[in-house]
């Protein structure tokens, strides 16, 4: 379990919310295991919740505010802390946006654009632009921003899931930004495969049918808790756990995977994808 350290309480509401529960738990004189006692969360899972790193479910905290005597302070104030994690993000993401942050391995498949994770600002504004072309750009800004703060499950001081990302080829020949944008997306991408933050593939277009040909979808293992899928369309999504309908999902990945370039093939083709974009040639 990680060791106590200072809360930056104005950093975000979830900092605010969990510095003021690690706050009354140790006034009450109680260790975290003392505290989640008669609930269905450990030790750690509190912790994660008081670093501002995991979301309060309801439940806990009623169990919470029973203990402590706080007057259902952190009961009423669970949907401020939900709303202020998701911010910029739809509702039905939320549940995506803890997991992907505690997932052991993730593994995307994206028929049709980039993945989020992945995305450059200008790649995320162009998508959120065409999905929302009314929205002003304070809306279409905090949406990107949020977008964009997903990446930082790959910098070094965070512990790094196994991604491993699927996309068809056609995106890397959709010129949907000007061609050195184009060029600094596919880089980027390049870049974290060659780092060994990431394992990529290409599903060829000349591939024939395939497995998932009606929809992207994201697999999500945990060391912790049993498996997750993620499927999205324009403007819904559905988080899956199911076991059953889970283990059709990771099969037709698993065959997905099989039908795609090898990662050292595909490597290639994103690079030199890039390096037309760069000499301002439409990649054939």
């Amino acid at each position: 379990m990680p060791g106590s350290k200072n809360i930056d309480g104005s950093a975000s509401v979830p900092e605010f919310y969990g510095k003021e529960l690690r706050w009354k738990r140790e006034a009450a004189g109680l260790t975290l295991q003392e505290t989640v006692e008669g609930s269905f969360y450990g030790a750690t899972y509190l912790s994660e919740i008081e670093r501002g790193q995991r979301r309060m479910p309801e439940d806990l905290a009623r169990h919470v505010d029973r203990l402590l005597g706080t007057d259902g302070f952190f009961g009423r104030r669970c949907e401020d802390v939900r709303k202020a994690r998701r911010k910029g993000h739809a509702e039905y993401f939320e549940r995506v946006l803890e997991a992907e942050r505690h997932a052991e391995s993730i593994e995307e498949w994206c028929p049709t654009v980039l993945p989020g994770l992945l995305q450059t600002p200008a790649y995320a504004r162009t998508l959120v632009r065409a999905a929302h072309p009314a929205a002003d750009e304070e809306e279409v800004a905090e949406k990107v921003n949020a977008r964009i703060a997903r990446a930082s499950l790959f910098e070094d001081d965070h512990k790094v899931p196994e991604y491993w990302v699927i996309v068809h080829e056609s995106i890397l020949r959709h010129p949907i930004l000007l061609p050195e944008e184009m060029a600094a997306q596919l880089d980027g991408i390049a870049a974290l495969v060659r780092r060994h933050r990431i394992v990529s593939q290409v599903l060829p277009w000349n591939s024939g049918p395939y497995p998932m040909m009606q929809g992207g979808a994201m697999v999500m293992t945990f060391p912790d808790a049993p498996p997750l899928v993620y499927t999205e369309s324009s403007y819904s999504g559905d988080t899956i756990d199911d076991p059953a309908l889970v283990k059709r999902y990771r099969k037709s990945y698993d065959l997905l995977r099989a039908a795609a370039l090898p990662p050292e093939a595909s490597l290639a083709m994103i690079e030199e994808a890039a390096e037309d974009y760069r000499n301002g040639k439409q990649p054939d």
